[in-house]
């Protein structure tokens, strides 16, 4: 069963909304970060759903319903149990349609947006409409908020297609979709508790669906130690089936994605000391590769 909390809102048009989802797992202190980053945006006009996915702690719990109590522009959505970023993705879609938003962004509960990110990515999709999906590059930080890396990845539509069949071209986090991809009826697939960013790039690619990267970071990406060790074998396979349903529905089979999607499964199940060493070695390239003129 899904709840909203916030009835005491007015609901009224917004030109945005944010979605992003908290779990059992995550840090106060990250949880905060990440709240506090997106409502001190220079970009105001938008509504924040943060939908609480099963139980998390007291502590976060608190936190998040002061802040609804105290900020107009926060709803809570509970989940009755865990029910995966995907569907919690949908219900938030389906939440925002009484706000009428022209754009949806994500957020995840251990990233920090930076300030003009919204203002940014909003005025690239007004000037640019043929563009329906919006990245940008990120910074990776550790623990403490230190940058220990940065991710580019290709800017235009064209490069992102011919790189999609390899990686997920397009950094979920930093995303602003169109709403109108959801009122045309695409969702996540809510069978999938993984790599569901993946499949949905896929999906709106194969609908004929514009992609877009801002060259310039825009949030922090939060690269823990245990980052390399999340993958497991559920995440590895769903990454291998993603890539070879990319390569399907887009025609784009070839010796060398065949293989390199083979090579990442393997390197996925290695021991995290060595998927670290590979992921640094597939980041320097990847940033290597792209030119932002």
């Amino acid at each position: 069963m899904v709840t909203v909390d916030s009835t005491k809102h007015n609901v009224s048009k917004v030109n945005a909304v944010v979605a992003m989802s908290v779990y059992i797992g995550d840090r106060l202190d990250w949880v905060k970060q990440a709240v506090d980053s997106v409502l001190a945006q220079s970009f105001t006009a938008f509504h924040y759903f943060i939908i609480i996915d099963g139980d998390i702690s007291d502590s976060i719990l608190t936190f998040l319903l002061d802040k609804e109590k105290s900020e107009f522009r926060i709803s809570i959505i509970r989940n009755g149990r865990n029910l995966g970023l995907s569907a919690s993705m949908n219900k938030a879609v389906e939440a925002a349609k009484n706000y009428a938003p022209k754009y949806f962004f994500r957020m995840d509960s251990d990233d920090v947006s930076l300030p003009d990110r919204f203002l940014r990515q909003v005025q690239f999709l007004e000037e640019n409409p043929r563009i329906s999906i919006l990245g940008t590059a990120l910074i990776e930080i550790n623990e403490v908020g230190k940058q220990v890396g940065k991710r580019k990845l290709p800017v235009l539509n064209s490069d992102i297609l011919k790189v999609l069949p390899k990686r997920c071209a397009i950094n979920h986090p930093t995303v602003v979709l169109r709403f109108s991809i959801f009122q045309h009826g695409l969702r996540y697939k809510e069978s999938l508790q993984n790599t569901q960013d993946y499949f949905f790039w896929a999906d709106l690619a194969v609908k004929g669906y514009k992609f877009a990267n801002l060259p310039e970071p825009l949030l922090s990406f939060r690269r823990v130690n245990d980052f390399y060790k999340r993958r497991g074998l559920s995440k590895s396979l769903n990454e291998f089936k993603a890539r070879f349903y990319t390569m399907r529905v887009l025609k784009r089979y070839s010796i060398g994605n065949v293989l390199y999607a083979f090579i990442v499964l393997f390197l996925r199940l290695m021991p995290s000391k060595i998927v670290k060493l590979a992921y640094q070695i597939d980041r320097y390239f990847l940033n290597k590769s792209v030119k932002h003129e």
